[in-house]
């Protein structure tokens, strides 16, 4: 019984790990374009009144590092993709 549930935790496990494996290039390459081309920081705020009269507050903000410390965009796109498909991207950043 013991044998029978440690192959079941070890086939779960690698259902898990092959979840995390690449993904095809063309959409690493849409998903690093959107990252890399976000502004350096960008968001929203909300603010308003309920009702019951309570304050309602909303922040969503991103920050983007690679931007703000001046790396080049075609660089991190290029080193995103790669990471993500484990392949170079079929094209460059620019021609996007």
């Amino acid at each position: 019984m013991i044998r029978r549930s440690a192959y079941g935790a070890l086939a779960v496990a690698g259902l898990i790990l092959a979840a995390c494996g690449p993904i095809p290039v063309h959409e690493a390459e849409r998903i690093c374009a959107q990252q890399v081309l976000n502004k350096p920081l960008s968001g929203e705020a909300k603010v308003g009144i309920n009702q019951d009269g309570h304050a309602i507050t909303d922040i969503d903000m991103t920050l983007s590092l690679d931007a703000l410390m001046g790396r080049d965009p075609n660089e991190v796109y290029s080193r995103c993709v790669y990471n993500r498909s484990g392949q170079l991207p079929t094209r460059p950043l620019y021609s996007r």
